[in-house]
């Protein structure tokens, strides 16, 4: 059985910082901290699920932006308001969830509260 391995604090930096270049209009530069996420998170499996979500929010529009007729200048510009919402939204989602990766990883099994059981002198 292997040892789960849990986001570090670079991970979660990068993670955060996602989302707060593209409200911030640095979308494309958005792209290094995805691909922070994406090299360190690769032997996770429950870790790279949430980077997987995170790489598909900005590859996407970053496909359109460049493979489209688009003539913005820069994909800040390129995006809608609507779009620069969702993908704050989703970036905000991957990076809670790989908070969750990290916090779940470093508790103890035995830490965590047992079931309750139903008793009858309640």
């Amino acid at each position: 059985m292997s040892i789960p391995t849990r986001p570090s604090k670079a991970v979660l930096v990068a993670a955060w910082a996602f989302p707060v270049m593209v409200l911030g209009q640095f979308a494309l530069l958005g792209g290094i901290p995805v691909a922070i996420v994406l090299a360190r998170t690769l032997r996770s499996r429950a870790a790279r699920w949430w980077s997987g979500l995170m790489a598909a929010a900005y590859v996407v529009p970053l496909a359109v932006w460049l493979l489209g007729p688009s003539t913005a200048p820069s994909l800040s510009k390129s995006l809608s308001p609507v779009a620069t919402g969702v993908i704050t939204a989703v970036g905000v989602v991957a990076a809670t969830g790989l908070h969750l990766v990290r916090r779940r990883a470093a508790a103890p099994a035995g830490s965590r509260p047992a079931p309750r059981s139903p008793s009858a002198t309640s």
